[in-house]
């Protein structure tokens, strides 16, 4: 696989707890944004971020962002 799979064309935006996360890169995973290890055999790995804080997050789901997790807009260039 060589582009990721745009899992949605808009962001998904979350109230999150402190902690840390594992973002889905490959756009396969169920559990949408976040990782369920449907990249392994992909070429993928996902993007473990922590948040040290509780916060309010817009995280990426068209898996073009070039900010991982968090959504760039890149969406809106997507057809």
């Amino acid at each position: 696989m060589d582009n990721p799979h745009c899992a949605d064309s808009v962001p998904v935006r979350l109230e999150l707890e402190p902690g840390v996360y594992s973002w889905c890169a490959c756009g396969l995973s169920k559990k949408q944004p976040f990782c369920d290890g449907s990249h392994a055999g992909t070429g993928f790995t996902p993007h473990r971020f922590e948040l040290k804080t509780a916060k309010r997050v817009s995280l990426c789901q068209c898996k073009a962002t070039g900010s991982p997790p968090y959504c760039d807009g890149s969406h809106a260039e997507i057809e």
